[in-house]
């Protein structure tokens, strides 16, 4: 039975909710259990390292699968792989186990997340819709990290780390069963008919030849050297004041909270507001890393993690809508894969980094320099804003109207 557009994206967001809430809860889970058992800031970034960084290593054959292959069939072995890994880490104790299952989950996941993202604009057939789903789809992934580490952290609390990873196994399958109830359209073009987007590394050309996209993931990558040592810092952030457990999941959690709002902010979103509120994000997280870093108390932490959260999902809206519309639906799937990947490169300095200075300067200072980090960031984006005077319409191709790689006029970076 065929379903609405709208209809196919509330069931791809559910679903990403629902496995998102146990990723997080994992994540939780595995990340305060390694700290717990190792006290060890060098394994911290090396766990990081393995999961968040590994989009680094898979994203071009990752990316190349989404669009070789029919992107549902491809979303549909990801989550089937990753919920059997997560299922055998039920049963693991070791901490050099846990990593090693980690990663493995991560190159399992990693063609979900580019052939989903790459299939919106398809799935949402609207340009107009691009921004509501987009958003739809964020709304479900940040509430699924602001109730997924609370979970973690109490379930971790009672009943141990096994559990956690046997619950979210299950939530990969669940997941799975809505991706199998959508039977949209996951693509317009295969990359065969396309001699110009041939191979694996097609995506980081096109990359390198279109100058919005190359200013923006310059920029992500400013960003996340510096926000990246905040997330080796969370767990001794949270003893540093006394919270525990619990209070390392509350800090996710109300980041995850913020996301939600911000997700939620960006459903109206245009190709003209999109710039605007890419550079606004990364000036609101700058702003509250800088308050972590210099905050006296624990609530303080909380509410600056919340805006945090809100300027950062609103951001990720705007630049995911930016991204897809830019790039040709033959080969969406591989420039997001290596925009994912060109950032996890950033992640893995920033977390082989994170060990030494989160020693040297303590979790809040490392937050601080974050926060300097995304303000960096946000100036070098300044050069969108010229983007507010392109003209685009509903009838427009959901790749814009630089689909086929035309580069925009922009001023010069600021620097």
């Amino acid at each position: 039975m065929s379903r609405s557009p709208r209809a196919n994206i509330r069931r791809l967001a559910l679903g990403r909710l629902i496995s998102v809430t146990g990723g997080a809860a994992a994540y939780t889970a595995l990340m305060f259990t390694i700290w717990h058992r190792t006290h060890s800031a060098t394994v911290q970034s090396v766990t990081l390292l393995l999961t968040f960084g590994v989009v680094g290593i898979a994203g071009p054959l990752a990316g190349a699968l989404g669009d070789r292959f029919d992107r549902r069939k491809v979303m549909i072995w990801s989550e089937a792989g990753a919920a059997a890994i997560f299922g055998v880490m039920a049963f693991v104790t070791e901490p050099r186990w846990l990593i090693g299952l980690a990663f493995a989950s991560a190159l399992a996941e990693s063609p979900f997340y580019s052939a989903s993202r790459a299939a919106i604009p398809n799935l949402a057939e609207r340009d107009e819709d691009i921004a509501w789903a987009n958003s739809l789809i964020s709304i479900g992934v940040n509430a699924g990290v602001a109730i997924g580490p609370v979970l973690g952290g109490l379930l971790v609390a009672a009943v141990g780390a096994s559990w956690v990873f046997g619950l979210n196994a299950v939530s990969f399958l669940v997941s799975l069963a809505f991706t199998l109830s959508v039977r949209g359209r996951y693509s317009t073009a295969r990359a065969e008919g396309h001699e110009e987007h041939r191979g694996i590394m097609a995506g980081l050309r096109f990359i390198a030849r279109e100058r919005v996209l190359r200013l923006v993931t310059l920029a992500w990558v400013v960003f996340l050297l510096g926000m990246g040592m905040g997330m080796v810092a969370d767990a001794a952030l949270a003893e540093a004041f006394g919270a525990g457990s619990t209070g390392f999941g509350l800090m996710i959690a109300c980041w995850g909270t913020g996301s939600v709002l911000g997700s939620v902010l960006g459903r109206r979103l245009t190709r003209r507001t999109e710039p605007v509120a890419v550079v606004a994000g990364c000036a609101g997280v700058g702003a509250a890393g800088l308050a972590v870093g210099f905050s006296p108390t624990f609530a303080i932490v909380l509410g600056a993690l919340f805006l945090m959260g809100t300027c950062d999902g609103l951001q990720v809206v705007a630049e995911q809508g930016l991204m897809q519309r830019r790039s040709p639906d033959a080969v969406r799937s591989r420039v997001l894969a290596a925009f994912d990947g060109v950032l996890s490169l950033g992640l893995a300095v920033a977390y082989l980094a994170a060990g030494p200075v989160l020693h040297m300067l303590g979790p809040k200072r490392v937050y601080a320099v974050g926060g300097a980090g995304a303000l960096l960031a946000g100036l070098l984006l300044l050069p969108l804003l010229e983007l507010r005077r392109e003209t685009g319409g509903p009838g427009e191709a959901p790749g814009g109207p630089r689909e086929v790689g035309e580069e925009a006029t922009l001023p010069p970076p600021v620097v």
